[in-house]
């Protein structure tokens, strides 16, 4: 990976009194119990992180996990303890109240589980309105919000109001708002977890061919494995306000690295995330007619193998055949799980 867009070093977030007093004198021996027995409730537990420009990174873990509350550390809505975040190769913790608003107004977006849409404006308003804080004149913002309207497409409802819009459509103008300042730095915390579940896998998608579009830097938070592997392109699981493993979705999957992550990962088949280039084989012979991007999970492989299908080309990037994905090596993988 290149430089980070976004990293974390050493972040903590204590609630209690003298929290930074008390992290500062115990040091390395901040242990749960010890931060416990001071009177301190430990929410972010020593996270470092490294975000890739472009990437989606995915924060997951059960509820009380850490996993909201790091992510409003990393905009400073709430303030860390300790650590530092760098971003733009300045640390946030070091920044102004005034530098930080500057931020959040022009280089971050951020959508969140409840929609906060104003009741008593338009689509086109809501969609508007941070644009209006910017002091953007009124044609352009309105321009903007009409484009980023039909990106999410709502093109038509512009002169709804929430009320009349379904919960989906209400979160697409939360996103359509969100991305109206274009920003560098998009923060979703469980945007999708009140919808219902066809709508949910509905907003999954636009939300896959929306960042095929705009290839945003993304910080997306959920508490659904099955979410997270759909949508990132890597994965940190939190535990008692810790990460206790960061990767792939297939390295998650395949080589867990503590009990807790194992038991997290148990019930996911293995074919809906490994990567058909892991389980190729060398191309031998002629290419098979049938072709498939080594980036694509097994499962999406699989239909093709209807019939007498023995082999199926696999491709790089470029569309060059890097190996065959043979019948045999599909079976042994979703047999396993």
């Amino acid at each position: 990976m290149s430089e980070p867009k976004l990293l974390c070093r050493n972040v903590w977030k204590l609630f209690g009194p003298r929290a930074a007093e008390t992290l500062r004198a115990l040091g390395t021996s901040a242990t749960p119990d010890r931060l416990r027995a001071a009177g301190l409730v430990t929410a972010v537990r020593g996270v470092d992180l490294a975000v890739g420009e472009g990437e989606i990174f995915v924060i997951m873990g059960l509820s009380g996990s850490g996993k909201s509350t790091l992510v409003r550390c990393l905009s400073r809505l709430v303030e860390p303890t300790a650590g530092e975040i760098i971003f733009h190769r300045q640390n946030l913790l070091a920044a102004t109240e005034v530098e930080m608003i500057a931020l959040r107004r022009h280089k971050m977006g951020m959508v969140f589980q409840h929609f906060a849409l104003l009741p008593h404006m338009t689509v086109l308003q809501n969609v508007c309105f941070p644009l209006e804080v910017q002091g953007m004149a009124r044609a352009a913002r309105e321009e903007t919000a009409r484009r980023m309207i039909a990106l999410v497409g709502l093109e038509g409802r512009e002169e709804s109001f929430p009320r009349q819009l379904s919960g989906g459509q209400q979160q697409r103008v939360g996103i359509a708002r969100s991305l109206a300042a274009d920003p560098e730095l998009w923060f979703l915390d469980e945007p999708f977890s009140a919808l219902d579940p066809l709508i949910r896998r509905e907003m999954q998608d636009e939300f896959i061919r929306l960042q095929s579009v705009l290839r945003k830097t993304i910080v997306f938070i959920t508490h659904d494995f099955d979410e997270a592997i759909r949508l990132a392109d890597r994965i940190a699981i939190m535990k008692d306000g810790a990460v206790v493993q960061a990767g792939t979705p297939e390295e998650i999957v395949l080589h867990p690295a503590t009990d807790y992550v194992r038991a997290f990962t148990a019930a996911v088949p293995r074919a809906k995330v490994v990567r058909v280039a892991t389980v190729m084989a060398p191309p031998e012979g002629p290419a098979p007619a049938a072709r498939i991007a080594g980036r694509a999970t097994v499962a999406e492989a699989a239909p093709l193998f209807a019939g007498d299908v023995q082999a199926v080309a696999v491709t790089d990037g470029a569309g060059r055949v890097t190996g065959h994905l043979h019948r045999q090596a599909v079976i042994d993988l979703m047999l396993a799980g």
